[in-house]
């Protein structure tokens, strides 16, 4: 490293709802089984606007802070992390120096049940880079243990287009596992920006499924049947009850994947449900939810909710989007000092498909 390179630049919350501050810090020096990355791509998710307005919506449109769930600031947040290995600890194996590769960003403290079966994505006392650790809105990042990298080769794919597959990507293939869909089933899909056009991918080429792809806006719905939905509904121009229904010769859909899971989104959804039909809820939007308890056992539902996926999960995305099975809409790329925008933009649904930072 040269003399410059001791201090990296991060974008930082440093209080919530506050412009982000460009701040210079100390790089990280790897020890044991560490790796430090240099940071080429970092996604801009809708979780890190939920970081940075420092809450959450709950029950009665009171706020869930994020600080009661341990985050803690100043903070560098973006946890979709793609990049070249710069420095490896004594202990590394497998890596060397300016290999490519992608960040498993939901980490776990290694000893709870879920982080004992391969689920740290799941784990009681999280660890994940850019939500309770520094993440990729920074020159580098350093990943606690190397077996929480996945190479993805120079010719295979960019850093930008890998990047999404770790948060956007996974959590789509997650829900859609979550979602266990026959080529017979009717799904629906709420909500069709980053997430849910991968999960649109993903459904069209692993399970065959029928897609009726729901949303707002209509340019995003454009881009979902370009990506394969067989059916755009427009929830604001239609009634999505009626609509779904109708599209599924009255017997109701027998999934539903909601990467919105607000209020509004979720009372529709229930309304269109198959019996035996899967709700798999997956979007922080929040909001609260009254149910017929009857219909719940009598229709014999299933809501799951689903959140993100495991190390052997991504490991399997990977390998489907080196085989072109599947590819992350990359929209908007962005600058270390354009983060705040880029948060912005995403707030304001300005960006169709998937934002990256650049740094």
């Amino acid at each position: 490293m040269s003399l410059n390179e001791y201090h990296m630049k991060a974008a930082r919350i440093v209080n919530v709802n506050e412009p982000l501050q460009i701040q210079e810090l100390q790089t990280p020096k790897p020890k044991g089984s560490q790796v430090l990355i240099k940071v080429q791509s970092s996604g801009v998710c809708h979780s890190d606007v939920h970081v940075w307005e420092g809450y959450y919506e709950g029950i009665g449109g009171q706020p869930l802070k994020t600080t009661d769930r341990g985050v803690k600031y100043p903070l560098t947040p973006g946890h979709e992390i793609a990049g070249i290995v710069d420095s490896l600890g004594e202990q590394v194996e497998g890596f060397s120096k300016n290999e490519k590769v992608l960040v498993y960003p939901w980490i776990g403290e290694g000893m709870c049940p879920a982080c004992r079966i391969g689920e740290e994505n799941l784990c009681d006392k999280p660890r994940s880079l850019g939500i309770y650790n520094d993440g990729g809105y920074a020159e580098y990042v350093l990943v606690p243990n190397y077996k929480y990298l996945v190479k993805i080769g120079d010719d295979d794919m960019d850093t930008d287009i890998s990047a999404p597959l770790s948060c956007a990507g996974l959590t789509a293939y997650g829900a859609v596992k979550n979602a266990n869909l026959t080529p017979d089933d009717n799904v629906v899909i709420v909500g069709t920006g980053g997430l849910g056009l991968m999960s649109i991918q993903l459904v069209r080429a692993v399970t065959g499924a029928r897609i009726i792809a729901m949303d707002i806006d209509d340019k995003k719905l454009q881009v979902a049947k370009k990506e394969g939905a067989d059916i755009i509904v427009n929830s604001k121009k239609e009634d999505p009850i009626k609509a779904v229904i109708e599209l599924t010769d009255k017997l109701g859909a027998d999934a539903v994947i909601d990467f919105v899971n607000a209020t509004k989104s979720v009372e529709a959804d229930m309304q269109f449900l198959r019996r035996r039909a899967k709700l798999v809820l997956v979007g922080l939007f929040g909001g609260e939810l009254r149910l017929s308890l009857v219909n719940m056992p009598t229709r014999a539902y299933k809501i799951i909710g689903s959140y993100t996926g495991s190390l052997q999960d991504m490991v399997e995305l990977v390998s489907l989007a080196k085989r072109g099975v599947i590819r992350p809409v990359v929209s908007n790329r962005f600058k270390l000092d354009q983060a705040g925008e880029a948060l912005q933009m995403l707030k304001d649904g300005k960006i169709i498909g998937r934002g990256v930072i650049n740094p």
